[in-house]
């Protein structure tokens, strides 16, 4: 039996084959079902997200070929294509993917947490159709572990790496907790919403949402309980607002020196950090020279996460460590395996000759023997027997000279170690 994880991601495919090959979540359980059925296919679990669709299984000796013949005709795509953009991985170098897949480290985004909940996802998906057996179900439980060690071990999830999420951060760093603090975000694009999602998960109490269309203005507002005004409505509001976050497409600025005076006169000197995502600006520049105001642009920004890229770059170094020492976990849990089924076998031989000859015993009671003399009999032919089969082995390797099956015996029954 050989682990394979087998898949195509953002940079290995183009995103009109990636869309080709992902599975919607309806579709999940029948096709890892679908998948199980097919020879030599034991266990099986599917990962699909937006950069990557990937396939775990379990399979008897036959290669990946007949997975990735499955997911071709899955998604009616010829095989022969698939295979140019396709990486594999089997065995140990399969554990050690998709504990790299767990870990972020294998991300668009270096370092990510959104993969984890994923891959948990592919997981629960993959049990509750009961497609997952013990050795895949082992690689899942050591990714969740590995996953989390590489959180709390190295600091590759502490620094942001998205512009959204640097000016969040920025912003906790000036205001600490911001669950006392409102934000007001002008414009309403994908930047502005993942400032805003941001925002809400750190606790944001309130946020305003500005833009040219009230409509999409409104509809952004409402995700976050918050409340849409239009772009003129801006100076009498700006003096509400703790943070700042601007990134439209308007070619001139939208918040001149004079409006920002104003709101930090009405705010009696309470400082404002503002955010200037734009280009070009929609903040006038001379407003970083006022008192009490942190203005950063995009410019600024952009050193934070190529600093924090850095960063991450070096924790994912100790990352690999990590997971290097969680393969080798695997590894011994795989040999393990062997010794508990070989444990399990002897203990089932010994069991049925107790049985066996306690049932001769209570017939020779029955028949009107001794119970003293039966219990000696029992003791003695248990003992014999049990021992007949190891005993004759070492016999037979002493008169061969096979000298490292007795030390290894000796070791195994614990013996020749008496004085």
């Amino acid at each position: 039996m050989s682990l394979i994880a087998l898949g195509v991601n953002h940079k290995t495919a183009p995103v009109d084959t990636r869309e080709r090959l992902a599975f919607a979540p309806g579709q999940l359980t029948e096709a890892v079902q679908q998948l199980v059925g097919v020879d030599p296919v034991a266990e099986a679990a599917i990962l699909s997200t937006c950069n990557r669709t990937e396939i775990y299984s379990r399979v008897d000796g036959a290669g990946f070929q007949p997975v990735l013949e499955w997911l071709g005709g899955y998604h009616g795509v010829d095989p022969r294509e698939l295979a140019r953009h396709l990486y594999v991985h089997e065995g140990e170098d399969a554990v050690r993917h998709i504990l790299r897949v767990a870990s972020g480290l294998d991300s668009l985004v270096l370092g990510e947490p959104q993969i984890l909940g994923q891959i948990k996802d592919a997981y629960n998906t993959a049990r509750s159709a009961q497609t997952l057996g013990r050795r895949l179900n082992q690689v899942f439980q050591q990714a969740f572990t590995t996953a989390k060690r590489v959180r709390t071990d190295t600091a590759i999830g502490a620094s942001p790496v998205s512009v959204a999420f640097a000016a969040v951060s920025l912003a906790k760093q000036i205001f600490g907790e911001l669950d006392s603090h409102k934000a007001l975000l002008i414009g309403a694009g994908e930047t502005i919403e993942l400032a805003a999602r941001h925002l809400a998960g750190s606790g944001i109490q309130q946020m305003i949402v500005a833009n040219r269309t009230a409509e999409r203005a409104h509809d952004l507002a409402t995700q976050f309980d918050g409340y849409a005004i239009a772009l003129e409505e801006i100076p009498s509001h700006l003096h509400e607002a703790d943070i700042v976050i601007s990134s439209t497409a308007a070619p001139l600025p939208i918040l001149g020196k004079g409006a920002v005076e104003k709101a930090i006169r009405r705010r009696k000197r309470r400082p404002m950090f503002m955010v200037d995502i734009a280009v070009p600006r929609d903040i006038e520049p001379q407003v970083a020279r006022l008192d009490d105001v942190y203005l950063y642009t995009v410019d600024d920004l952009e050193e934070v996460i190529e600093e924090n890229l850095r960063s991450r770059k070096e924790a994912a170094n100790k990352a690999e460590e990590i997971i290097d020492n969680q393969v080798v976990h695997y590894r011994e849990w795989l040999r393990s395996q062997d010794a508990v089924r070989l444990i399990r076998e002897y203990r089932e031989r010994a069991h049925r000759t107790g049985e066996e000859l306690t049932e001769r015993a209570r017939r020779m009671i029955a028949n009107g023997q001794p119970a003293d003399e039966v219990l000696e009999w029992l003791a003695h032919t248990l003992t014999n027997k049990l021992l007949h089969q190891p005993t004759t082995q070492m016999r037979l390797a002493g008169r061969q000279g096979r000298e490292s099956l007795i030390q290894h015996a000796c070791e195994l029954l614990d013996l020749g170690n008496e004085d």
